[in-house]
């Protein structure tokens, strides 16, 4: 049909036709429209839920493992030319052999400090308490004195009620730990299968999700899908790089200083470190009372392994391993911490960067995309990235011709 210069001219076809605003809008509220109908039948998708519950946890678990080896592989297959399911089992018998070790030796020296630590904490949260005391023996500190103790009233209270109720609850839900027990040894003992199949098709994987995409877009997912690959092997093999150096920083800063615990106290370093920003800070908090309970110049100690550990961590480790792969300002991984952490908590505060990083490469090259095929950014790009005029071969003509 078509349009007449009086159906242009209408009220109508310039407010809701030819509208860019009202399009937006219309669009904005179907989205919205199919959220909420999402919403009503959300009953139709727990068991898609209560699959990727079940699935999902071996399945990341030998993601990240993935990450860790797949680079091996390449090396062994590619420089080596060793066959890639050889190079593989290889791979699995060393790391194998490295767990029979830890089980057998490693282990039960760290369950000894865990248990002496568990043991005497205790002891050493109670002469924190009553240094601090003394410290705000002075009358002018009278004030932050009676807050002090009527915060460590409080924290020990809400202690010894929670014990008081997780011990009859732990009795009472055996079943519960022996179905918590069960699904771990189940995840334990899927991921490295799932883990062997990723490795040996490594390849393939794309092609099998390329395949079944238009061939206009083939391009563009297949790149989408190496760079979110190539996002995600930065962050895991970078953090778990830099977690292991630090723990082996502050166990070898603590016993140069004979902290005590200094193995237990530096892995637990390294797992916190997991957490951007915060790992470090606290797992400084134990080291700190221990150091408390054994002598004030050993707080000293630990306050210089820690600046030691931190100088070298930001300065040398981090840059080199990790630098600014994931691209993100460090306001952005702030505010993306604290929503992750406050919607999932501890899992969001760890898993929080690497999907933020996910959805803004869906997000950047979706935009991409738009504003390649809408006519609201052709003019002003056309504008900016149009080459100058050809002023200064002008000018030399025009100099030329002066001369």
């Amino acid at each position: 049909m078509k349009e007449t210069p009086e159906r242009k001219n209408s009220w109508f076809y310039k407010w809701f036709l030819n509208n860019q605003l009202t399009v937006i809008l219309i669009n904005v509220f179907l989205v919205f429209l199919i959220i909420y109908l999402f919403s009503k039948v959300s009953f139709v998708f727990q068991p898609i839920g209560q699959i990727l519950g079940i699935t999902m946890p071996p399945v990341i678990l030998a993601l990240v493992l993935y990450y860790l080896i797949n680079p091996l592989i390449n090396v062994l297959e590619s420089k080596f030319h060793v066959n890639r399911i050889i190079s593989i089992i290889f791979v699995f018998i060393i790391i194998l052999a490295l767990l029979i070790w830890g089980v057998m030796s490693l282990i039960p020296f760290v369950q000894s400090q865990l248990d002496s630590l568990i043991k005497n904490w205790p002891q050493y949260w109670n002469s924190l308490n009553k240094s601090l005391q003394n410290m705000f023996s002075d009358p002018r500190l009278h004030l932050a004195k009676e807050r002090l103790a009527a915060t460590n009233t409080s924290v020990t209270k809400s202690f010894e009620k929670s014990m008081d109720q997780i011990l009859p609850q732990t009795m009472n839900n055996l079943s519960s730990a022996v179905s918590i027990l069960t699904n771990v040894l189940v995840i334990l003992l899927t991921a490295p299968f799932i883990l062997f199949f990723m490795l040996k098709d490594d390849k393939k994987f794309k092609e099998s999700v390329i395949k079944f995409m238009p061939d206009r877009i083939k391009q563009s997912v297949g790149d989408m899908l190496s760079e979110i690959s190539q996002a995600l092997s930065s962050y895991i093999t970078g953090q778990l790089t830099v977690a292991f150096w630090v723990a082996v920083m502050f166990f070898i800063g603590y016993l140069i200083i004979g902290q005590r615990y200094a193995l237990v106290l530096g892995i637990v370093a390294g797992i916190l470190n997991l957490i951007p920003y915060i790992g470090s800070t606290l797992a400084l908090i134990p080291s700190l009372v221990i150091a408390a309970f054994i002598a004030p110049g050993m707080v000293l100690k630990v306050l210089i392994v820690f600046a030691v550990e931190q100088t070298v961590e930001t300065r040398v480790i981090s840059p080199i391993i990790v630098g600014n792969k994931m691209q993100m300002h460090p306001v952005t991984t702030i505010l993306v911490l604290l929503v992750s952490a406050g919607m999932y908590g501890l899992v969001g505060m760890i898993a929080g960067i690497p999907i933020f990083a996910i959805l803004k490469i869906i997000f950047t090259r979706f935009f991409n995309w738009f504003k390649r095929n809408s006519n609201w950014y052709s003019t002003e790009e056309l504008i900016e990235n149009s080459p100058k005029p050809d002023v200064l071969k002008d000018t030399d003509n025009s100099k030329k011709i002066h001369k």
